[in-house]
Formats: C-alpha cells, sequence, structure tokens
C-alpha cells in the first residue's frame, strides 16, 4: 500500500512539474509575441497578451511591466474614454511594484506621481505621497521636476510648524542635486578634455554629452528654483533664533553643525556671534579641511591673516578629493573678493579650476571681479568698455563648461555684452574688430576686441 501511495505521489508531483514547465514555456512564448508587437507599435494585437501576462505570469520579468507602461501610455494618448485608459496605467505601475518590489521603486513611485500630475488624475496630496515615497527610498531616482514639487509640498506643509524640517529637507535634497551634478560635471570634463586635444567624440559620447548637458541644466534649474522657495524661511533673523535654540541639543552633531554654518555663511549672517561659535562647534565635532576652510575664514575676518592662510592652505592640502578641493579654493576666492582683494580672489579662483576645470561658478567670479573694475582699469571709454569684453569672455567660459548655470550665466553674458565698445567708439580708436587687445591694471589679460 506504501509503495503505491509513494507511485500515485511521484506521479502527480511529475504531471505538476510538467504542467509547471509548460506554463513557464507558454508565458515565455506570449511574452516574446507581446515584446515583438509593442516593439512595432501593434498595439491592438499586444493589448490582450499584456492582459494575459499580467494575469497568468505576473512574475515572470519587469519587462511585462516596461514594454506594458510603454503600450498603456500610447494607448492613454489615443483614448476618448481618459479614465479607463488610465485604469491600465495605474496597474501596471501597482502591479511591477508588487511583483517586483526591489527593481527600481524610487523610479517606479516616481513616474507614476508624474502621470498623475500631467493628467490631472490625482489630489495634491496623493501625488506628493508618492514623491514622498520615491525620495525616501532613493532621491537620485526622483525626476528634477518631481524633486521641485516634493520640495514646494514639504515646505508649505512644514513651513509655520516645523522650519528646521524644511531646512533639513533642502539640504538632503541639494546634497542629492549636487552630487549628480559633480557626477555629470566629471563625465563631462573627461569629454571635453578629449575634445580639447584635438580627439573626435564618438556617436556614443556624443549622445553622452547632449544628455549629461540637458541633465545638468535641468538640475541647476531645480538648484535656483529651491533657493526660491527657501529663501523667505532662511533670512539671518529666522536662521539665528532657530540655531541658538538648537544649539546645545546639536554641538557634537557634525552633520547639523556643518549644515547650520554653511546655511549662516549662504545668508551672510557671519557677523553674529552665533557664527563663530557654530564653526567652532564644527571644527571639534568634525576636524575635515571643510570645517578647517570655515575657522580659516573667521580667523581672516579677525585680522588674523597670517594663522588664517596656514589654516586654509592645510584644509587645502588635506583635501584628496579634486572636487572638494575645488570647493574650498572657490570658498577661499569668494572671502577674498568679499573683502575686496580682487587680484587674490582670482588667483584662488584660478586654482579651483586647476581641479575642477568645469566650475562655472569660479569663472563667474572672476567675471564679477572685472565687471566691478571698470573705473580702475580703464582711464578712457574704450578701456573701461574692454574691461567688460574681458568679463564678458570668463562669462561665455563659464556657460560653456557648466550647463547646470547657464541660466545665471546667460544674465552676466547679456549685461557684459551690452556694455562693449561699438563700431564708432572701435573705429574712432584707430582700431579693428577681431584684434588682440590687452585689458591693464591687475587684471593683465589679452582679449579679442568685439565684432560689431
Amino acid at each position: 500500500m506504501k509503495k503505491i501511495t509513494f507511485i500515485i505521489l511521484a506521479l502527480t508531483l511529475l504531471t505538476n512539474a510538467n504542467v509547471n514547465a509548460q506554463s513557464a514555456q507558454d508565458c515565455g512564448v506570449l511574452y516574446n509575441l507581446f515584446k515583438g508587437h509593442v516593439q512595432t507599435k501593434e498595439y491592438d494585437k499586444a493589448y490582450p497578451q499584456l492582459l494575459e501576462l499580467m494575469k497568468s505570469c505576473p512574475t515572470l520579468s519587469k519587462n511585462v511591466y516596461i514594454y506594458g507602461e510603454r503600450l498603456a501610455m500610447a494607448r492613454f494618448d489615443a483614448a476618448s474614454n481618459k479614465q479607463e485608459a488610465a485604469a491600465l496605467v495605474t496597474q501596471i505601475y501597482k502591479q511591477r511594484l508588487i511583483n517586483f518590489p526591489k527593481e527600481d521603486p524610487a523610479k517606479v513611485h516616481n513616474d507614476y506621481a508624474s502621470f498623475l500630475a500631467e493628467n490631472k488624475l490625482a489630489s495634491s496630496d496623493e501625488i506628493f505621497a508618492l514623491l514622498e515615497k520615491a525620495y525616501a527610498i532613493d532621491p537620485s531616482r526622483v525626476s528634477p521636476k518631481n524633486i521641485y514639487k516634493f520640495f514646494q509640498g514639504v515646505t508649505n506643509r512644514n513651513k509655520d510648524t516645523n522650519p528646521q524640517k524644511v531646512f533639513d529637507t533642502y539640504d538632503d535634497v541639494l546634497e542629492s542635486v549636487q552630487e549628480k551634478l559633480d557626477d555629470y560635471s566629471k563625465k563631462l570634463a573627461a569629454l571635453n578634455a578629449k575634445v580639447d586635444a584635438g580627439q573626435a567624440l564618438d556617436k556614443r559620447e556624443e549622445r553622452n554629452v547632449r544628455a549629461y548637458t540637458i541633465n545638468s541644466k535641468a538640475l541647476g534649474t531645480i538648484e535656483g528654483s529651491l533657493d526660491a522657495i527657501i529663501v523667505e524661511l532662511s533670512t539671518c533673523d529666522r536662521l539665528i533664533p532657530l540655531y541658538t535654540r538648537d544649539f546645545e541639543a546639536n554641538k557634537d552633531n557634525a552633520k547639523w553643525l556643518k549644515r547650520a554654518v554653511s546655511r549662516m555663511y549662504a545668508k551672510e549672517c557671519t557677523d553674529d556671534p552665533l557664527y563663530e561659535k557654530l564653526v567652532e562647534a564644527y571644527v571639534a565635532a568634525d576636524p575635515s579641511p571643510e570645517a578647517s576652510v570655515f575657522f580659516a575664514g573667521i580667523l581672516y575676518l579677525k585680522g588674523k591673516e597670517s594663522e588664517a592662510m596656514d589654516y586654509y592652505k592645510k584644509a587645502v592640502d588635506q583635501e584628496t578629493d579634486p572636487f572638494k578641493k575645488a570647493k574650498s579654493l572657490y570658498k577661499i576666492a569668494q572671502l577674498f573678493s568679499k573683502k575686496g582683494q580682487k587680484s587674490r580672489s582670482r588667483d584662488y579662483a584660478r586654482q579651483a579650476l586647476k581641479f575642477n576645470p568645469n566650475m562655472g561658478n569660479a569663472y563667474l567670479l572672476i567675471a564679477g571681479l572685472y565687471g566691478t573694475s571698470i573705473n580702475e582699469c580703464g582711464s578712457n571709454e574704450f578701456e573701461k568698455r574692454m574691461v567688460y569684453t574681458a568679463a564678458l569672455d570668463k562669462a561665455k567660459r563659464a556657460a560653456a563648461v557648466d550647463p547646470s548655470i547657464s541660466s545665471k550665466a546667460s544674465k552676466y553674458i547679456r549685461n557684459y555684452r551690452s556694455h562693449e565698445p561699438d563700431k564708432k567708439l572701435i573705429f574712432n580708436m584707430g582700431l579693428k574688430s577681431g584684434d588682440s587687445y590687452t585689458v591693464k591694471c591687475w587684471i593683465n589679460e589679452t582679449v579679442k576686441i568685439p565684432k560689431k
């Protein structure tokens, strides 16, 4: 009897295995047919296959949902009944998250939120909830447009009751944006170096340059938009009481101190005694090169220039990451600029560019230094206007190497270009457009006389 039972059990298992194998085979065949129809845009043929795959083979492959999304979007665009068509899109997103919860869930939430928002199919709270999930999982997979929406949502919900949450979110978002920008900048720098060396880019590299440039511009725009949102909250009048209140609880918290110091510095709240207190605590909690740069700035403002320069040199020398080294040098350049020491400011901006040739802000800093030197570097109208040409060259270089600041650089470019010498002035000076001309005094830089 036991032997018969065993045989029956074995036959049953074998039958089930054959059925499962056949089922898997059928799913594979169906998927290949479906994939082919989607790729050739035969969506009417692919539609019933998609429904069957999601019903009978839901865990076959995440590509079922990737191709399914393409199909569903095409049907939605063409549909007269948008609600019915939207239901398929929703089903695809939700079923993918259920069956492939670890396969890029942040991007799935992000894309679903975009679909709902663009087509006005959900409330702002529902869309914010999706973006909140996406951001919590992986901020790098949230699109620039949705980063802005997410931060706007956080601000609207917390600006009056919990401004610290707004600041923390801002810092988190900005750090994520900056990481992406640094990555694109490094990739662009390598490709630009190849071009500068006279080497041709292949088609793939050309596509990458376009993609990195577009993404950098988008992120740069978002960075400016985030600043515009938070500008009303992050005034010295708000920051000083807030950080004074929370200092004792965070005086050993390096992350909190770094953010507090950075925001106080950015908003020029450095004259308040709290700033020095925060910097000293930051250096104690994290004796890093970045912290040392802030501390050196305090020493310099106190008139301890020699000691400050020792700290600056030590901070820069200790930093191993070239991009971080460039940022430290740029901060030093900014400090000298604020103190009116233009030549020294330019020296440090140039040093920063050696470590990050794509640091557009360093070029804009130099452009600004030139643009405010008209009277000291020009004894007549022509000479003064040629200073603007020198400034224009730096602004144009900033836009060329750093797409993320192209919008800001464009404002500099328009301003400086409008002040260049015109044809009549060039003619009256007995000069010709296109000739070389050396801008004198501390600038001492050779430029081309503009073509008008």
